[in-house]
């Protein structure tokens, strides 16, 4: 196979780009269909109620303390905060915006998926409504809330595997990771009462749907030029 023109830690091998596009289309349907089974209460809404009725946190209470920690693993300041400081110092060594400007889309990318659809439905989470979670059709209540879909859920799932798609090493242990963190800071939000189960269900389809975009705009990501080598310093930029 002929070697990659761009290069840079970008450069790496892609499956077919078809391929992807239909997986972005079949997460998009996902992604419709899930928010529609929960605005119109099919079938959705009894499981989020199930599942609450069953109250995991009650069956394991030793949990807590770690569970409290562990979702903020998909908190979106500190998955932006890890992200940054994990990147940072590699575009400054090589002087390559590109790493910075993947977590630049991915993340606006969530807050229009993500964000958008949980103002626009405005739906209410076990913890807000407190008793009234468990009455009928307390998982159907929309007014000013914002929790379908499960941000942190999203955030787990886009932030990690941002960092797993730019890994240069171990790319393999790395997603094997990313799909850790981003199963259990999900399953954390439905332990603690804060989501539903059809929240992270969309949270995690959102955040893959992101994934996915961003690798499709890889090409033009590829292109972006980096900082000459003695840009700021005087010296002049070694050939190439």
């Amino acid at each position: 196979m002929p070697a990659s023109r761009t290069g840079g830690p970008l450069a790496r091998p892609r499956p077919r780009r078809h391929a992807v596009v239909a997986l972005v289309g079949l997460l998009a349907v996902l992604y419709a269909g899930l928010t529609a089974a929960v605005v119109l209460g099919d079938h959705l809404p009894d499981l989020d109620t199930a599942v609450l009725r069953w109250q995991p946190a009650t069956r394991w209470p030793a949990l807590e303390p770690l569970v409290d920690a562990w979702v903020l693993l998909g908190q979106r300041a500190i998955c932006l905060a890890i992200a940054v400081a994990a990147l940072l110092p590699r575009t400054l060594r090589d002087r390559d915006l590109r790493p910075l400007l993947v977590l630049g889309l991915a993340t606006l990318l969530v807050n229009v998926t993500v964000g958008s659809v949980k103002h626009l439905l405005g739906r209410l989470g076990p913890l807000q409504l407190g008793h009234g979670a468990l009455a009928p059709g307390g998982s159907e209540v929309f007014t000013d809330g914002t929790i379908f879909p499960s941000g942190h859920t999203a955030n787990a799932v886009v932030t990690w595997g941002v960092l797993a798609f730019l890994a240069r090493r171990g790319r393999r242990w790395a997603a094997g990771l990313a799909v850790l963190l981003a199963v259990t800071v999900g399953l954390t939000t439905v332990y603690l009462g804060t989501h539903w189960v059809s929240d992270v269900l969309a949270g995690w389809v959102a955040g893959g749907l992101v994934l996915l975009v961003v690798h499709l705009c890889r090409p033009a990501l590829d292109r972006a030029p980096r900082w000459p080598r003695g840009a700021g310093t005087g010296r002049r930029a070694a050939p190439r």
